[in-house]
């Protein structure tokens, strides 16, 4: 069983794409709706998941020149709802009921998120996916992951990436790079450490969500983590 009860699972794009990725690969993306559904049954949690776009559209790679970063941000949001709705589509082949949500009205393919609908639909036991990021523009989708998982009171926000941890440097350029298994939001402040972005960070610590980094790219970790095995980088308030 669970030790938690409400979970917010953030997933990057780019596990949307494959081991390019890039694109939707439906293959990826027909084994993450097997995971979600092994946990759902197993772990018998509420589940809501935060969707990067990044495997369709980085503002980051267009910023150079006249872009308007606002429009780029628009662009990659609706990057996620695309993400959204081909994960909804391989957990309806599962036959795991969910719902899409999305802070971006995009009322004719998903529902747009209002709070206490949302916390309805979980307390039903629906897979919660939440696209969109936060509606607007210049907040990433760490921040997106970080206030919806206030909003619905999660009791602990997965930050699944494709690293293991959270290192002292980069593991992939320093072999000596020292993970940390746990530390405090303030811990992780004076070590200056890139858990998430600070808007997400500073929200996770004021609202008191504690949070686990860790390598997504094996999906029955996050059965580890919901478990309390100790998986990835544990920060807490």
């Amino acid at each position: 069983m669970s030790e938690y009860k409400r979970v917010l699972l953030k997933l990057s794009g780019e596990v949307f794409g494959g081991e390019k990725k890039v694109g939707l690969d439906f293959k990826a993306i027909g084994l993450i709706a097997l995971g979600v559904k092994k946990l759902i049954d197993e772990a018998g949690i509420q589940l809501a998941i935060v969707n990067g776009g990044g495997n369709l559209f980085r503002g980051r790679d267009h910023q150079k020149g006249t872009a308007d970063p606002a429009q780029l941000d628009y662009i990659g949001m609706l990057g996620t709802i695309m993400n959204a709705l081909a994960l909804q589509q391989e957990l309806n082949v599962l036959g795991v009921t969910s719902r899409v949500m999305s802070s971006l009205r995009l009322d004719q393919a998903c529902e747009p998120f209002i709070r206490l609908r949302a916390v309805h639909h979980l307390e039903k036991g629906y897979v919660l996916i939440l696209a969109g990021g936060t509606g607007s523009p210049f907040f990433t989708t760490d921040s997106a992951a970080a206030l919806k998982a206030a909003e619905i009171n999660a009791d602990i926000l997965l930050k699944g990436t494709n690293v293991d941890g959270v290192y002292d440097s980069d593991p992939k350029t320093n072999t000596n790079a020292k993970k940390f298994p746990q530390l405090t939001f303030q811990e992780a402040l004076v070590r200056g450490l890139m858990v998430m972005d600070n808007t997400a960070f500073a929200l996770c610590q004021s609202q008191h969500i504690p949070v686990v980094v860790f390598d997504v790219r094996d999906f029955n970790n996050v059965s580890r983590v919901i478990k309390g095995e100790k998986v990835g980088t544990l920060i807490t308030p």
